[in-house]
This record gives C-alpha cells, structure tokens and sequence, in this order.
C-alpha cells in the first residue's frame, strides 16, 4: 500500500470546486462593485482600464465594462501625445485578442475592436486581415468574423478578386463552408456588374418590354464558371446543402423592375384597377389618374383592407365620366415616383378596356436564358440526372432538377416535375407541405402561362392538389376560375384582386376562410360544395358581392346551423338560388 497516490473521494472533490467557485465569485463581484463606484463617481483612470481589464479576461460579455473601458480611453486620448496614443491601443487590441481567446464569438469583443481601430491614429489593416484568416481558420462559420472582416475589407482596400480568391480558398479546403459559400454571393456582381442595356436617343422602352432587371446578379460569363465550382462540390459531397444553397442563388430569377404591368377599366361602377410589378403603398409612392387629359381628384385603396402594401389598387371615377358607352375615353395612370405611366383607351360601345404586359412576354416565371447559357443548363441538368441515378434519395439533387426544368422549359418539363416533387415528398416527409406549395406554386405558373396562350380569360386547376394559391395579381382580368377538387383550406385576402371574377367553383376542397371574397363587383355565381365552411359568420364577406345571386354550399357543415336558410337569406338577400 505505500508508495500510492491517495485519491480523493467525490465528496471532497466537488467541496473543493465549490469553495474555488465561491473564492472566484467573491472575488469578481467584488471587483464588479469597485468598477461601478469607480463610473458613478466619474473616475475615468489607468486604474478603471486595470479592474475592467481582470473582469473582462473571464468574461468579456459585459457590455457595460466595455463601454466603460471607451469612456477612460477617450478621456486618457485627451491627456497623451499622438505616439502614447497609438500604444495605448494596440495595447487595447492586444487584449481585445486574450478576450477573444475565451470567447470567439464574443459581440462586445468584436464590436470593441472596431471601435478601436477607428480611434488609432495609424491602425494595421494588414494586420487585422491576418487576425480574421486566423480566427476563421479555428472556426470558419464565426459570423462575428465575418462580419467585422468586411469593415476591415472596406478600409483595407482589398479588391473583389482578391476576396473572391479568399472565399475559393476557403471552399476549396471544405465544401461545406457555406458562410464562404455566401459572401461569395454578394462579391460576384462587384466583380462583374452586368453592362448596362443599350439605349438608343429619342426612344422609350415598349410597355411589354420585359421587366426582369439584372441587378444585384452575375454576368452570363461567370456565372458559368460559378455553375462548375458549384458542380464539383456537390458531386464530391451530394448530402452537404452548402453548395446546393449557392447553386439554387445561381439559377434565381432577375429581379423584377417596378412598374405598372395592367390598367383595367370598366364603364360599370366607373372603376379603375391598376396592377403593380410588385407590392406598393399607392398613397405613399405618388399614383395620379388621367382621363381624357384631366387630372382626377381619385382615392386610391387596396382590394382587401386587411393590407396597407398590395400589387392591385382600386379607384372610383367621379360618377357620370365614363358610363356613356357612346363615348371614347383616354386614361393615364402615372407612378411619379418611378417616373414611369401606363396608357388605357375605352373605345365607344366597350364596356370595358384593358391593357397590360403579357407574363409570357415578360418572361414572369423563368430566367431570361441566351442559347449560350440554355445549352449550359442543359448540360448542367444531364449531369444532376446522373447524380441523380447514383443518389436517388438526394433531395438536394432533386429539387436542384426541377429548378432546372423549370428555368429552361416550364411546361415542357411539367408531368416530370411533378414526378420529382412527389419522389421528394417520399425521401423527405418531414417537408413534405413545403414541396406541396412549392409544387402549387408552379402549377399556377403554369396554368396562367397556358392560359395566356390560349388568349382567354378562364382559370382551370382542378384535381391539381393545390395547398396554396399565389400569384393572384396575375389573375386581375379572369372570369370564371375553378379550383375545386384540391386541398386548398382558405381563399386568402389576395383573392380579393381577382376584380372581374364572374364565377368560381371550388368544390371539394376543405375551405374553412371565404376571407378573400371580398367586394368583388362581378361575382355572380359560387360554388362550395363539400368543404369545411362551420358558422354562419364565415360567410360574412359574402355579403360585399353586390352581384351575387347563386350560392351552393352542399355537403358543408354550416347547413346544420338552426334556420340557416333565413338566417342567410337576411345576410345575403340578393342570392336568389341558394343550395344547402
């Protein structure tokens, strides 16, 4: 027995790191007390740096203790030559550096830092450069880092190419970087600013010109380069989402220019609907109405008023200045505030004028693609195919699939699509209602684009399975619309845009919100059979159709209700043909 270490018991163990946790704990709120006198009483000293500097060592998360620290040395600044200064903090740095050793991703730390550099007569850049390659060396998704290195990019003067070689650095040692992979995303357009379009004297672009702008993306000549870096890291690791994130940026749409893409008009109810590119505030953007060369004293409202920001705005035209049908009139919608208008003519004996930009023209749902860059994503999308036969179960690689299809050809690669979207239900249920919107959404793509081929004003997506409608702005001049036999729970607020809406059907869904039936003039006919519409009060809105005369709610829960017949009758008196 002799000779061997005596170990000692559990008991005494944690008695000893108690008694240590409360030396230390003593000891830090002692320190903690004299530093917040020390404040209260204005003394700004080397002693207040001193204190500080023992508390901040163990915990450098106290915000006060570092704003304390910048009170002293801005007052210590005042008192020391330029050279004492410049030592004072990098002396600042350097234990700015002991602090960030215990915590890395520190906010009061990094924050100092830059407070610090600002206040050095001659401040390193170089050097702190190097300090971020170090830290994010330790940990490459130190967003802190990240966030403070693009300050010292900025007043170091690196150029785009060289950051961009930083971040292909970075991804080259581990494709899974994706903060790499993102910072990536906002230097490309830096680097190679698509040129500005052509523009001819005199000249004005056509109204159908189409409104995806290129700003804020990548020129075509490296945005191909792009797609095989991208390329390579997900085939070395198809189950990383990093590069598969990045690649999904790449095959994003330009974004859309704001403008006025329809102006409707219509001698009944003398109303105007103006259609946007994209949500806008009318009554803060400046919207002016023109007829005829008259300025017109208008209010502008959305089409629910459950929204302040809205693609379609509403107005009503002064009674009596268009319901003459033997009259021809000319209307002018201006947007000042983009300086841009849009032209609409009510020809004698039409009840009603439109004009707009086509969603086909436009090139709405897709990327506008030169054959140069269609060929690419062609080669692109055989590639994701192969991948796809040695992965099967990728969800990354089949999403990516029928983001391709989608930007080369929507409808062609339609009944494809939506074999993938249901194979991505299957690997991944846990997102399964994400792919179920997703996939509604480009059904309605879709959908209109046939619709506008077609040259009518009928929307059809019946047994389509649809979880969600958007795009409804798009839908401004349709008639007659017919959703039934889908999973659609709600007709949203947005529904209200749909101002020439006649008749819908939607039966056989599990609708329990009819909130987006609202003031719709021309709606004459619904049908709701077999949904999940409970109380009379779901019906509510209903009642700001004036046109409304056929109602069909067989197979719904409310037709229980106790006197539902006259109890709807009295909410909706001018329904002449009601179906319980």
């Amino acid at each position: 027995m002799h000779g061997r270490v005596k170990l000692k018991s559990t008991a005494q163990q944690e008695e000893e790191k108690r008694k240590e946790r409360e030396k230390k704990l003593k000891a830090f709120v002692s320190t903690r007390d004299a530093v917040l006198k020390k404040r209260s009483a204005g003394e700004q000293d080397e002693e207040a740096l001193h204190l500080t500097q023992l508390l901040l060592s163990s915990n450098p998360d106290i915000a006060t203790l570092w704003n304390y620290r910048r009170e002293v040395l801005l007052h210590l600044e005042t008192l020391r030559e330029k050279d004492e200064v410049q030592k004072l903090y990098e002396c600042e740095l350097h234990f700015i550096e002991v602090c960030l050793k215990v915590n890395p991703k520190s906010y009061g730390c990094w924050h100092h830092r830059t407070w610090v550099n600002t206040r050095l007569p001659r401040p390193d850049w170089t050097r702190e450069l190097g300090l971020c390659d170090r830290c994010l060396g330790l940990d490459e998704r130190n967003f802190h880092c990240w966030d403070y290195r693009r300050t010292v990019v900025k007043e170091s003067g690196v150029s785009v190419e060289q950051d961009l070689e930083f971040t292909e650095r970075l991804i080259g040692s581990n494709f899974s970087n994706y903060s790499s992979w993102h910072y990536r995303s906002t230097l490309l357009p830096r680097l190679r600013p698509p040129p500005p379009p052509d523009s001819a004297p005199d000249t004005s672009p056509a109204p159908s010109a189409s409104p995806q702008v290129h700003s804020h993306r990548v020129c075509e000549e490296q945005l191909l380069k792009e797609y095989e870096l991208a390329h390579n890291a997900f085939f070395t690791d198809p189950n990383d989402q990093s590069a598969w994130f990045y690649y999904r940026w790449l095959l994003g749409r330009a974004e859309r220019e704001e403008m006025i893409s329809c102006v409707y008009i219509s001698r009944e109810g003398e109303r105007v609907s103006v259609a946007f590119s994209k949500p806008v505030h009318a009554l803060a953007v400046g919207l002016m109405l023109v007829l005829d060369g008259q300025p017109q004293r208008v209010e502008w409202r959305c089409a629910h008023p459950r929204f302040r920001h809205s693609p379609v705005w509403l107005c009503d035209l002064p009674p009596g200045s268009i319901s003459d049908m033997s009259n021809e009139h000319n209307l002018t919608v201006h947007w000042t505030e983009k300086h841009t208008h849009r032209d609409c003519a009510l020809y004698t004996g039409c009840a009603e004028s439109w004009c707009r930009d086509s969603a086909t023209d436009q090139e709405l749902f897709r990327s506008e693609l030169s054959v140069e860059k269609s060929s690419v994503l062609q080669a692109e999308l055989e590639s994701c195919n192969q991948l796809l036969e040695l992965e099967p179960q990728n969800k990354w690689c089949l999403l990516t699939i029928i983001l391709l299809m989608r930007a080369l050809d929507p409808l062609g690669h339609e009944k494809e699509t939506l074999a993938h979207f249901q194979s991505l239900k299957e690997v991944d249920p846990m997102r399964s209602s994400y792919y179920s919107d997703l996939c509604s959404k480009f059904l309605i793509e879709n959908t209109i684009l046939k619709m506008e081929y077609a040259e009518v004003r009928v929307f059809s997506l019946s047994n389509k399975n649809l979880t969600t409608l958007c795009h409804l702005d798009q839908l401004l001049l349709v008639t007659h619309i017919n959703l039934s036999s889908n999973q659609l729970v709600r007709l949203p607020p947005q529904f209200a845009m749909l101002q020439c809406l006649e008749v819908l059907e939607a039966d056989d869904n599990a609708i329990e919100s009819l909130e987006g039936l609202y003031h719709l003039p021309k709606l004459e006919e619904v049908s709701l059979k077999n949904n999940h519409i409970c109380k009379l009060s779901d019906l509510e809105s209903l009642a700001s159709c004036i046109k409304l005369a056929r109602l069909d709610l067989r197979g719904n829960p409310v037709h229980k209700t106790a006197n539902i017949e006259s109890e709807i009758s009295q909410l909706l008196p001018l329904v002449t043909a009601l179906s319980l």
